[in-house]
């Protein structure tokens, strides 16, 4: 069995696979997250009243990197890492997992960060027209759209993978 650092090859594709899963979207995320989070303090600062409206523009990037991490613990718990007795996974499911992560994290990457932008942009029309806060939090919820598919297909991926 081929094995690099002590970790035969399978398993460290499975690792991977959740690792890139996690970071990509915590980047996606921490990116999207800040982007939003400075648009906002420059609306609060002109106005505090508009706080409770802007934060959830603002926090909406961040689910790129829940789901991420969702995908992460599902590939963890799949092959036994936690609470239990590992399993022996081969080079090919391995790979298959690796490969069964790479929807969310690619997609919560981009996704995270375009949803940044766009709270950010929908942070301009609560400035001007707090009224409209419903109709600005659908723009951003259109990019989280994307995320979502990259999760679902990431789960439906590694669901079907047999270990």
């Amino acid at each position: 069995m081929v094995s690099w650092f002590g970790i035969e090859a399978g398993m460290g594709f499975a690792i991977l696979g959740a690792a890139l899963a996690v970071f990509l979207g915590g980047i996606g995320s921490s990116i999207g997250v800040g982007i939003a989070g400075q648009m906002a303090s420059g609306v609060v600062t002109e106005d505090p009243e508009k706080f409770g409206k802007l934060l959830l523009l603002q926090a909406l990037p961040g689910t790129q990197g829940i789901y991420g991490f969702l995908v992460g613990f599902w590939v963890i718990l799949k092959v036994g890492l936690l609470g239990g007795d590992p399993a022996s996974i081969t080079i090919d499911q391995g790979f298959q997992l690796f490969a069964a992560c790479l929807p969310i994290a690619f997609s919560g990457l981009i996704s995270g960060i375009w949803q940044g932008k766009v709270s950010a942009a929908a942070m301009g029309i609560v400035a001007k027209r707090p009224e409209a806060s419903g109709k600005a939090l659908i723009l951003p919820a259109m990019v989280e759209t994307y995320a979502i598919l990259g999760l679902l297909a990431s789960i439906l991926l590694i669901t079907g993978i047999r270990i």
